[in-house]
């Protein structure tokens, strides 16, 4: 019954995310008035197909690891465009169309993060309060005072111009503030209420904050984690449109901000290649997700949407963030990347792609299968 569940729940994460990528593609190109021939979820043997009556093909592969939209395009050798639809052709388009076309579909996967995390705020989420658990003695947390019990109330980056401290409502909330931090490498001020209810401001330098490791958790390092809560101790988070709008962008942007730091500690080695995750910890964290609850589910989804929506901004040629990048050398340079530059730097990536495929997809096996 567990395997069902996280096998279906699998296909309906990546249906969901996947499918709403390619469809920011794709209505993008249709505003531009770029044909689109086909739009495929996942690859291999069509299992469903189905021709529109704008002459677009869609198309449900067999191997649900991705999706892509095929656009009328004088660039690929497989096709022949007539007169009467050269118009309608990608590369005839001019370079703000192209380059909104691209990054419709990241852009997309943000939204849609958005969106799952308002319908959590909407419905109202119980939160786990940020109060602390005691700090281990060698700690920066525990050097600066903080005991077991405190309860994170506010929030104030060094330096700022803020007199104020910014409400902290849960730990789910000053775990991604204080990531923010780590890695941003910036000083943070903490508005700390004691068990016996007085407040204090407790101030963290940025030279004294733990630096990212690999295979380190820095918040554990640092020495702030949560405390457990009884069910009646947990925080209920219930927003109307507006602010659930408001706080779920601002969600988003954050997690998208440590999320990029974290993902360029890949190329610096502050972050461990151990830590990529492939098919297998997807379906896994799907299943367990949606066993916990709808908005746990949502949670995943919108956290997974934003992770598609920041790969495929990765300046590598067979991603989006390859073709923006082409774009910017056209905007820089007035021209286009020759052809076959282009195709020469797709087989490097091709091969670059794979690899880290089947390291993600090793690092699985290891983490789920290791005795």
């Amino acid at each position: 019954m567990q395997g069902l569940i996280t096998f279906f729940t699998f296909i309906i994460t990546i249906g969901i995310l996947v499918g709403f990528h390619e469809y920011g593609h794709y209505a993008a190109a249709r505003m531009c008035g770029v044909r689109v021939l086909r739009f495929a979820i996942g690859f291999g043997k069509p299992l469903y197909r189905f021709t529109s009556q704008n002459k677009t093909e869609w198309v449900i592969g067999s191997i649900p690891l991705g999706g892509y939209v095929k656009l009328l395009d004088g660039r690929d050798p497989e096709q022949t465009i007539d007169a009467v639809n050269e118009a309608n052709a990608f590369d005839r388009k001019p370079l703000w169309q192209r380059s909104f076309i691209v990054a419709a579909g990241p852009l997309a996967n943000f939204m849609l993060a958005i969106v799952f995390l308002m319908v959590i705020y909407l419905a109202g989420a119980p939160q786990l309060p940020a109060r602390l658990q005691a700090p281990p003695e060698a700690s920066l947390a525990a050097k600066m005072g903080l005991v077991a019990g405190d309860r994170v109330s506010g929030w104030r980056d060094i330096p700022s111009t803020a007199t104020e401290f910014e409400p902290v409502i849960s730990w789910n909330q000053l775990r991604w503030q204080l990531l923010d931090a780590i890695t941003g490498e910036n000083g943070f001020v903490l508005e700390v209420t004691s068990p016996s209810g007085g407040r204090s401001a407790i101030q963290f330098p940025a030279d004294a904050l733990p630096r990212i490791q690999p295979n380190q958790d820095p918040l554990a390092t640092l020495g702030i984690r949560p405390a457990m809560a009884t069910p009646e101790e947990m925080v209920l988070l219930h927003l109307g449109p507006i602010d659930a709008l408001l706080y779920a962008s601002e969600r988003v942007w954050l997690i998208t901000t440590v999320s990029t730091k974290l993902m360029l500690g890949l190329v610096t080695g502050e972050t461990s290649l151990n830590q990529l995750g492939g098919p297998l910890s997807i379906a896994d964290m799907a299943g367990k997700s949606a066993q916990v609850g709808w908005q746990a589910f949502f949670g995943f989804l919108a956290l997974m949407s934003i992770s598609i929506g920041l790969l495929n901004l990765i300046p590598i040629p067979m991603l989006d963030g390859g073709q923006l990048l082409y774009d910017a050398w056209e905007l820089v340079s007035g021209k286009r990347l020759p052809i076959s530059v282009q195709e020469w730097l797709h087989k490097l990536s091709f091969i670059l792609l794979i690899s880290l495929t089947f390291l993600a997809l090793f690092n699985d096996l290891q983490r789920y299968f290791s005795p």
